[in-house]
């Protein structure tokens, strides 16, 4: 178990950086970070994951996420966070430049039609494989899916935020970055996944980003 949130390790040459999110509203748990802490230290393909937290505040996530990317220069940086009302494990596929929020984040912040980098592109696409990711939680046994919306929230603001920041060449050469929108746990509302299943999953996903340096096509005969 990790106790500090905020972990800063000593850089190590090749990271993946997997971040989820505090506990949000009235809820007493967030899976994405309890996802995140079950996979700290492990090894995936001469990979070490480091889990760290970022805050569901908008404007502040950027600026952990920011600090986080520069200590620990991760060749991959894969960020979740909690979708209740979603089924499955969920591959984002793009981040847009808009902060529109429904309700307040966890200090009260709630920013209605704001850019995320005000003169940033319009959108960005992720940069990890999600198609193969996808077909690895699926052979796993996870539920999972390919999403085309990452919302208008806070994990649509860190999606953006950390494909700009890779944009702007903060990282190693080459280092990659997406969002992986989880379901509720257990206990926290209807539909969900056991957080075991979500770990597994998560696992797997990871694996095939790194194994994947391209994605693949799903479709049977399908060449390029």
């Amino acid at each position: 178990m990790i106790h500090d949130p905020h972990p800063l390790s000593p850089r190590a040459e090749r990271v993946i950086l997997l971040t989820g999110f505090d506990p949000f509203g009235s809820d007493t748990l967030n899976p994405s970070w309890l996802i995140a802490q079950a996979l700290h230290g492990q090894r995936i393909a001469g990979h070490t994951v480091v889990a760290a937290q970022l805050p569901t505040v908008f404007g502040q996530s950027l600026h952990r996420l920011a600090a986080l990317v520069q200590a620990h220069q991760p060749v991959m940086t894969v960020c979740l966070g909690q979708a209740g009302g979603r089924g499955a494990l969920s591959m984002e596929r793009i981040g847009i430049n808009i902060n529109d929020a429904r309700i307040p984040d966890n200090t009260g912040m709630q920013p209605i039609d704001t850019p995320v980098v005000p003169e940033g592109p319009a959108a960005y696409f992720a940069s990890l494989p999600i198609k193969a990711m996808l077909r690895a939680v699926q052979r796993a046994g996870v539920p999972c899916e390919v999403s085309q919306t990452a919302g208008t929230f806070v994990c649509n603001h860190v999606l953006y935020g950390l494909m700009h920041l890779l944009a702007q060449g903060a990282g190693p050469a080459g280092a990659r970055g997406g969002f992986v929108h989880v379901p509720w746990a257990s206990g926290q509302g209807t539909p969900h996944l056991p957080l075991r299943d979500m770990v597994r999953g998560i696992h797997a996903a990871l694996w095939a980003a790194v194994l994947a340096p391209q994605d693949i096509a799903l479709q049977a005969g399908a060449t390029h």
